[in-house]
């Protein structure tokens, strides 16, 4: 089996702070494999030794077949990147910005014309390639770029949070471009994300990454079954010590996979949710403990990030981080 990206006890520190933690996975050809973690975790710093932006510490990295140490040119031809912010040069016009992108590469002439307007119909760009980028939408931005990492043929491409700061049918829109690349172009695309549902979307393979180490690896499915068959999500209303005592009765009562109490609920995983259920009502109702909300799904990404971790990636930082990401997008366009 041939791998495009096999990294080696790949670990980057910045002095006393270890941000990758000798880092190993493998990268088939022809797949979409997804870092999954909270922000902070070490992802956009595993992309950025990949390609040999950041040199690692300790470890290294074979990517298209090239040492990232010793053959770092080679593997700059041989990918291409799309990064988290913008790199798009506003005051320019997406033709132009593809124009400038191929020149660096080695395009010129007809070639370069045709590969431009190839790509640009493919994102649904070419009616507006002589319109100045700071015109552009933040999707449309988006797919620019996307569509400039392209220009050169790379057998492998890296999309770091290709969908942050972006609105939610826009993301939808940017997930269909990348399913398209990989089924028309074969290409091996690794991207990062903390958004559970991107991952559980795009990925066939996922990676959960956490304080810079892998804590798990494998297909979507596989990975949910760390949980168990369904996850049960319960609000009660009571002190905190009962909270803690009806935790331990649930530990101690039910078939679960495990109990975790966390921002303010309780989940467990449990084979079979509908016969667990009145279960728990009966205990609560022995305990005078008041269920406010109860609701149970098949597992999640986060639930086994939770399985783990004892904590979730939280959304709710992650959109405030969208949040500020959409500030800088449009102060980026009215420059």
């Amino acid at each position: 089996m041939e791998f495009a990206i096999i990294t080696k006890d790949l670990t980057k520190k910045f002095g006393s702070l270890t941000a990758v933690d000798r880092i190993n996975i493998k990268i088939r050809k022809g797949e979409i494999f997804g870092l999954l973690g909270p922000n902070g975790a070490g992802k956009t710093t595993t992309i950025h030794m990949l390609a040999t932006i950041l040199k690692p510490s300790y470890g290294t990295a074979i990517v298209a077949g090239h040492d990232i140490l010793k053959e770092p040119n080679k593997v700059r031809e041989k990918i291409g990147i799309v990064f988290q912010d913008m790199t798009i040069d506003r005051h320019l016009t997406g033709y132009e910005n593809m124009w400038i992108h191929g020149r660096l590469y080695g395009l010129r002439g007809h070639e370069l014309h045709e590969r431009i307007k190839e790509l640009l119909e493919f994102v649904g760009l070419w009616e507006w390639k002589d319109i100045e980028v700071r015109k552009y939408s933040g999707g449309m931005i988006r797919r620019l770029e996307i569509a400039r990492s392209l220009l050169h043929h790379p057998e492998i491409l890296f999309l770091d949070e290709p969908t942050l700061g972006l609105d939610p049918q826009t993301r939808v829109h940017v997930w269909d471009y990348i399913m398209q690349i990989r089924k028309e172009k074969n290409m091996t695309i690794l991207l990062t994300t903390h958004y559970m549902d991107e991952a559980e979307k795009l990925c066939d393979h996922v990676a959960i990454i956490d304080h810079g180490k892998i804590i798990a690896e494998g297909t979507p499915n596989e990975l949910k079954t760390i949980v168990g068959n369904d996850v049960i999500c319960i609000k009660v209303r009571c002190s905190p010590d009962k909270i803690q005592i009806f935790v331990e009765k649930l530990e101690a009562t039910l078939d679960s996979t495990f109990v975790r109490f966390a921002m303010g609920r309780i989940t467990l995983g449990v084979k079979n949710a509908p016969q667990v259920i009145p279960v728990i009502f009966e205990i609560a109702r022995r305990m005078n403990i008041r269920i406010l909300r109860l609701e149970y799904s098949r597992p999640t990404l986060d639930d086994v990030f939770l399985k783990l971790t004892g904590r979730r990636i939280r959304e709710e930082f992650g959109s405030w981080v969208d949040f500020i990401r959409r500030e800088k997008m449009n102060r980026f366009m009215r420059r």
